[in-house]
């Protein structure tokens, strides 16, 4: 592989089995990285491994609920075992939960949506920054959404909570350790081409017509478009740039 923007960086990717964290790993593989895929869906996390790999990169795969502490204890041990350090992070995973009225929302609906989209940004960061603390500093960036930052009819109010609070997440920790040579920021897609968006448009033509006239450019993101932005954020170009919630959602939250 040539020299790219994270030549050599070892460069976690969690959610990586499908949609913007399986682009981000290959966006970060083909920028040179060695990347760690970890997905809660072994044969998913897997097949991207061998897509890297088929394409000249450097994989390696660690199924991981990020929902749980000892998992992701056990993701980052498994990084640091395998390649010595943690340079770069996307915190990527999330679910969107069930769609339904505000007041028709469960109690358990709760606790699962906010379990993996912000407890496990959470238990991720508590564990990157540990290992980055001690071998002197590294990048993370964590997805949040437009839903994270304005309001939106399209998102349910607890991936919204779940977003926003990702943001809030992003911004302390990039103020906490700032001297610490530990960039932190966020990355908040709009509509993107990908099997979450593809499940919550399915049989209604209608919606994702709605989603096309909500976004100025008239179009959703690629997947890869994510990725690529994440890699910039990551890799030293963004040298200094932390605590950002970066919009990269074709203009939504410009008008």
């Amino acid at each position: 592989m040539p020299m790219g923007i994270l030549h050599e960086k070892v460069t976690l990717v969690t959610g990586a089995g499908s949609g913007i964290g399986r682009a981000t790993a290959l966006v970060c593989a083909m920028e040179g990285a060695r990347v760690v895929v970890a997905d809660i869906v072994a044969d998913a996390g897997r097949a991207v491994v061998d897509e890297i790999e088929s394409r000249g990169g450097e994989a390696s795969f660690v199924e991981a609920d990020v929902s749980r502490s000892a998992d992701v204890d056990r993701l980052i041990k498994s990084v640091v075992d395998a390649y010595g350090r943690l340079d770069c992070a996307h915190n990527n995973a999330g679910v969107e939960g069930p769609s339904r009225a505000f007041h028709e929302y469960e109690e358990s609906d709760w606790d699962y949506v906010l379990s993996v989209n912000l407890k496990g940004v959470f238990l991720c960061m508590k564990y990157e920054i540990t290992q980055m603390l001690a071998q002197g500093g590294g990048s993370i960036v964590n997805t949040s959404s437009i839903a994270g930052l304005v309001g939106s009819p399209f998102a349910g109010p607890l991936y919204s909570a779940s977003k926003h609070g990702v943001i809030g997440l992003t911004m302390t920790a990039a103020l906490t350790y700032a001297q610490q040579s530990i960039r932190v920021n966020a990355v908040c897609p709009g509509a993107v081409e990908t099997p979450m968006i593809g499940r919550l448009v399915e049989g209604r033509p209608h919606v994702r017509q709605l989603y096309l006239a909500a976004e100025p450019l008239a179009r959703m993101a690629e997947p890869e478009e994510i990725g690529a932005a994440v890699a910039w954020l990551l890799s030293s170009g963004a040298s200094y740039v932390t605590g950002v919630a970066l919009p990269v959602d074709g203009g939504y939250v410009a008008r």
